[in-house]
């Protein structure tokens, strides 16, 4: 009797771990969804206000329930729930490529001035790269989550990049893996050289990109809508926008 008993407590215990741990790993998964939400926003924004858009890509990834184990040991953090939320930052991750590295900066700033967003911390890699040659604007963002039941404070982990930043890290990471860490000296070399050429590659298109832009000049007279034409506004409605504009200003 006692042995039945037992078995049906330990089945009552997993079953709800099985559920914690569902809801935890949720949480971060529409912590995912609510940030990329705010990214294409901006992204649809900018594609059909603006010249152009900063971002290029995104993408996401939310860390395997054995890699969250396996980081919690090496960090000698409690196998509680509790614990790895306070303690591991970036069970969730979203990444964002860009053309020019104004951009890392300029979507950094766009996402961190929301006031749902709250910025727990900043690392960049840009201004000071590792020792590696690595490059890239790392945040971690608190993002509120509306449960069924309650809001639930999710931290994500935000890496902002340009493309040539993170095709030398993609190239690199997969280099690390194959060689398990211990990789030769030369083709360490080798990555320290071709990080160098990234970086001098971002510089240049930067100069380019600032040089177009100042021919082009900042005044349009139109409005891009998607893959509609340009809708080109009458000089009359124009100078009635002008107009209006100048006495919101300055009333008097």
């Amino acid at each position: 009797m006692n042995e039945v008993m037992k078995n049906s407590e330990t089945a009552v215990d997993l079953g709800q771990l099985r559920h914690d741990f569902t809801r935890f790993m949720m949480s971060y998964k529409f912590g995912i969804d609510e940030l990329i939400t705010k990214i294409n926003i901006l992204k649809q924004e900018f594609t059909h206000i603006h010249r152009y858009s900063p971002i290029e890509h995104v993408s996401s990834r939310l860390k395997t329930p054995e890699s969250i184990l396996d980081k919690a040991k090496r960090k000698n953090c409690s196998l509680n729930l509790d614990a790895i939320r306070a303690n591991i930052f970036d069970v969730a991750g979203v990444r964002i490529t860009c053309s020019f590295i104004s951009d890392t900066y300029r979507i950094a700033d766009m996402l961190s001035s929301q006031s749902d967003v709250r910025v727990v911390e900043i690392k960049d890699y840009i201004a000071n790269p590792k020792p590696n040659g690595y490059k890239s604007l790392h945040l971690i963002v608190e993002i509120p989550v509306f449960m069924s039941d309650r809001v639930q404070p999710v931290l994500v982990e935000l890496q902002i990049r340009t493309i040539a930043m993170d095709f030398w890290a993609s190239l690199e990471h997969k280099i690390f893996y194959k060689y398990r860490g211990e990789i030769p000296p030369t083709l360490l070399a080798e990555l320290t050289e071709a990080a160098e050429s990234a970086n001098k590659l971002d510089e240049k298109m930067e100069r380019l990109h600032d040089e177009v832009t100042e021919l082009n000049g900042d005044a349009e007279n139109s409005i891009t809508l998607g893959s509609m034409p340009p809708l080109a506004l009458p000089p009359e409605l124009l100078h009635m926008l002008l107009t209006a504009q100048a006495d919101a200003i300055d009333p008097e």
